[in-house]
Order: C-alpha cells, then structure tokens, then sequence
C-alpha cells in the first residue's frame, strides 16, 4: 500500500531560485535518512549537481522560448508513504523511479531519494518544473495528485504490494476525537516530570539525565535545550512556573517541592453563528438540512441570550455600542502593539548601524587618507560599504548625534516587555469583540426571521 501526494514547490521570499533547489535537494538527499546516499536515485541528472542541472535547464528554457518564469512554482515533489513492514528501502527506491518514469514520460529530470528514518518507509520524488528540452512547463492539470494515486496503486498491484480499498462514505471509520497535539515545551516539561521523580543527586546530574533522553544540553548563563528533531533550543526560564532553573535546583537541594503543572482544557465557545437557512436552501440544500438548521438555531440563540443576560444587554441599540466600544478597544490595543514592533525593529536597524558605523570608521578614514584610491576600495569594499549604509541611514533618520547602543538595549528591553504585558488584555479584548459581534449578527438574523414569517415555512 503507498499512498502519494503531488507538492508544487515554490520559490520562498529573500531566495534565489538556485537556493531554494539546492534546499530541496539537499533535505530529500539527507545521508542520515537516505542511509548515507545509497537510497537516491535520478534520470537525465546527478544527485550531486541536481539543483544546479535544473538551473541549466530553466536557462534553455528562458533562451528557446524567450519567456521568463512568471509563476513561482520551482519544481515538484511526489511524496510516496509505504505501509510499514511491507516493502523493503531498495525497492522501495525502484518503485518510486518507475512511478516518475511512467508518469513524467522521460521530459523531465528527477531524483528519486528514500528516507528510512521513520516507521514507514517513504520516498521524495523532486521532478523539475521544466521540460528537459526547455520547449514548456509541466502543466499541473486538474485532478493531477489523483492520477499520481491511480498510477502508484497501479504499480503496486504489478508488484504484488497491497493498495489502499476505496470504501463507500458510509462504511468508512469515523473519527471524531483526535488526540490532541503535544508542543515540545510540553513534551520536556514531562521529561522534567520524569526525571526530577527519579531524584537526580544534584543539577549536572539532571542535566547528564536530559542528554540521556536525547536533548543537547546548552550550558551557560541560560541553560538551555533541544529536542532531536528542534530547530531551537528552549531556555528553561521560559517554560513558566516551576521549571525555572533556579526553581529546579532548589527541588534538587530539597528546598521545595515539585509541581508539575496541570494542562487547562481550551475554553469552550459559549454559542456559535446562527445559519441563514433560506440562504442555504437557496445553494441546494435539502429539508434534512433545513430541519437540523432550525434545531441549531434554536439551541444558539438560548445561548446568545443566556450571554446578553449575563453580561446586562437589555437592548440592541446597548449591544451595538457594547460591540463598537469592544472593537474599537481591539484595534486600539493592536495599534499600540504594531507601533511597539515598529520602533523595535527601528532600534534593531539603528543598533546595528551603530556597531558597523564604529567598527568599519578606521577603515574608512584610510580610505579617505588615500584620497579615494579604487585599489584601496576593492581590498575593502565590503568594510566601506556598510560605513557608507550606515553614514546613509543616520541622514535619513536626521541624527546629529548617535545615540548609545547601551540606552538602545535599555529601550528595547522596556518596549519588549510593556509589549508582552499588553499581549493578555490584547486576547481578552479580542475574545471579547467576537462574542458581541457573534451575538449582535445572531440577534440581527433571528429578527430578520421573525420579520418575515413565510420563510419559516419550510418547516411545516
């Protein structure tokens, strides 16, 4: 059984497309799940010089047909997931070349590269968005991912290998509860839990107990973590209360207890939308719908009113301005906190300007010693170029005198945290505009309702 799904890749901002292939490649040809490259195959390229093939043939492209690329779309990646134990990684490998042989028809190049670091076995097939004559593009059809499926259970069948039963919707196993998703500062605050029950003797054996459960441990003013597969290490101060460094070696020193901390379910939303049934009945749907519709209906606007009850509405012209003042409330305490970004991102640019300003003055006062010498400037260009952005910089902003980078990180430091404050109040307010205008649109629909009394005949 494989089951497939067709990806356009795109061209990320800031990129090159060159940098963006070799990207791909590079992550597809990892030697860590690839089994050190033994698993990557290719047609009409090499692994090695993949992206840059590619490249060459976007070039013939642009030279054969005169036009340049207008979407952003790079290249295209078939992902193919086996069903575990069932197949192994070599022919794995063979099955994903024939699957993009018979379905590219030989005009494009690809590479073909399976990853075993998972339970199931699975395969990267990145193909390049352009033919290998450079005449046209392949042409992302309708229904593109469903031919790719069709092809690859077709291949499968060949193979003697299982392929995935289509059963009608009626039959199909529901699920409606899903686990819920585990962030990685909740998984290692449970390996803390784990860990301070075993009793470390002191901090560096608990440390030594994390590098065990595979973290990279990151010693020093801030200790901290990562995950095998993190980009980020995660400070302990930053995993709330009772996970502070300072918190668990007074747990270590028998100094005080630990807690671990106790997961809040998400509030529940305390009423949901009304549905405009006419406008329903008007797309086709049938009295099935219209019946379960009206029992909604009347289950939400109990609980609006509940809602208007608890919070004191007795009137619609009261809620309206309750829903104006909230909103305008909102977008206040937004305003406040993009201006707060703004000038964080000022200081960062300013800060930055200063420190290459000072470092590269030397190097420009020789330069200009040297009467502006052009061989002096090739020797030195990227030195004299940041002097001169930041020199350019400083007129924009209409500085007579720098100010100190000390006084800088002391603003930032305060902006940074009166912005985090306001990130609370900011969800509250939030919260709360939704609501009233959840319940102000709800009020509106069912007057419009009662206004009109012939549309409820539906029900009859």
């Amino acid at each position: 059984m494989a089951a497939t799904r067709l990806i356009a890749l795109h061209q990320h901002k800031g990129k090159s497309i060159a940098a963006c292939l070799k990207d791909r490649t590079d992550y597809a040809q990892n030697p860590d799940k690839t089994e050190k490259g033994e698993l990557v195959s290719s047609y009409q390229c090499s692994p090695l010089t993949v992206d840059e093939e590619f490249m060459l043939t976007k070039k013939l492209y642009e030279q054969t047909t005169g036009r340049s690329q207008k979407s952003n779309v790079i290249a295209y990646q078939i992902r193919q997931s086996f069903r575990p134990g069932e197949i192994t990684a070599e022919d794995a490998n063979r099955i994903g070349y024939e699957l993009a042989t018979r379905f590219l028809k030989g005009k494009h190049a690809f590479i073909v590269a399976t990853h075993t670091d998972r339970e199931h076995i699975h395969n990267h097939i990145i193909y390049n968005s352009t033919a290998l004559d450079g005449t046209r593009k392949f042409r992302d059809f309708f229904f593109s991912g469903l031919a790719v499926q069709r092809l690859s259970d077709l291949i499968c069948l060949e193979h003697q290998l299982s392929v995935i039963e289509k059963k009608p919707y009626r039959e199909r196993q529901k699920r409606t509860l899903y686990p819920p998703k585990e962030s990685n500062r909740d998984r290692l605050c449970s390996v803390i839990d784990n860990i301070l029950a075993e009793k470390p003797k002191d901090y560096e054996n608990f440390l030594q107990k994390l590098e065990q459960q595979g973290y990279e441990v990151k010693r020093g003013k801030y200790t901290s973590v990562k995950g095998a597969r993190q980009k980020r290490f995660i400070r302990f101060r930053t995993l709330g209360a009772g996970y502070r460094e300072e918190e668990l070696k007074a747990v270590l020193a028998g100094e005080a207890e630990h807690r671990p901390r106790q997961k809040s379910p998400a509030p529940e939303q305390k009423f949901q939308m009304l549905v405009d049934i006419q406008a329903k009945l008007a797309e086709g749907k049938g009295t099935g719908f219209a019946r379960w519709a009206k029992q909604h209906n009347l289950k939400e606007m109990s609980r609006t009113l509940v809602f208007l009850q608890e919070n004191k509405i007795g009137s619609i012209e009261e809620m309206q301005e309750r829903a104006a003042a909230a909103t305008e409330r909102y977008h206040a305490m937004g305003d406040s906190i993009k201006a707060a970004e703004a000038r964080l991102t000022e200081i960062a640019v300013l800060k930055t300007h200063i420190i290459n300003y000072a470092k590269t003055r030397p190097v420009y006062d020789a330069y200009r010693k040297t009467g502006y010498s052009r061989r002096f400037l090739e020797t030195h260009r990227t030195e004299i170029t940041l002097h001169k952005a930041a020199k350019a910089a400083f007129d924009e902003a209409n500085l007579k005198t720098l100010p100190k980078v000390k006084e800088l990180d002391a603003e930032y430091s305060k902006l940074l945290t009166e912005k985090k404050a306001r990130y609370p109040d900011y969800r509250k307010a939030k919260e709360e505009m939704q609501e009233l205008l959840r319940a102000q649109k709800n009020i509106e629909l069912f007057f419009d309702e009662e206004r009109n009394p012939e549309q409820t005949e539906y029900s009859r």
